[in-house]
């Protein structure tokens, strides 16, 4: 299960070597296509990352409720969720398990939740750096490596405390 420890997949490719399935990217959207967080794990050229973001969004938000929240794009999968007025997109490679990227979405959500209070945009349009810290505790170089609500909220936690003294 995903929830409560670090998981790190691992597949084989076809020629026998072991790759660990990866995320490429990590986004948070309004409902207006307007993007709020974006995280790279792999290089994407400035450029082609807005055209790559205004297309992941624009098929994304086209879907309605009751179709799948897992996409096909090009050369890898879209597992998206919305909540309330965002959604989050996450893109993975194609051998990623989406259920195991699907509950790593909510969980993500579950933690912003719990750090704010009830999260809303503008929490995290003006704590990014803060929610970036929450991002990078969970997922490093396009791995999962941390689920456990209490230890990703740890070191922001104690950077709060320190401030306030």
């Amino acid at each position: 299960m995903l929830v409560g420890e670090g998981v790190m997949l691992i597949s084989c490719s076809s020629k026998g070597k072991q790759r660990a399935n990866m995320i490429k990217f990590f986004l948070m959207v309004n409902k207006q296509g307007q993007t709020r967080l974006s995280k790279y794990y792999e290089h994407v050229d400035i450029q082609r990352r807005s055209a790559l973001e205004a297309d992941v969004i624009k098929s994304c938000l086209s879907r309605t409720k009751e179709e799948c929240s897992f996409v096909e794009y090009k050369d890898f999968k879209l597992i998206y969720r919305q909540y309330v007025a965002l959604f989050v997109v996450v893109g993975v490679d194609d051998t990623e398990n989406e259920l195991a990227v699907y509950e790593l979405v909510h969980n993500f959500v579950e933690v912003l939740d719990k750090y704010f209070s009830r999260v809303s945009e503008l929490d995290i349009m003006f704590n990014l750096d803060k929610v970036h810290i929450i991002l990078d505790e969970m997922i490093l170089n396009g791995r999962t490596v941390e689920t456990n609500k209490s230890r990703i909220l740890a070191p922001l936690l104690a950077l709060d405390k320190m401030a306030e003294s």
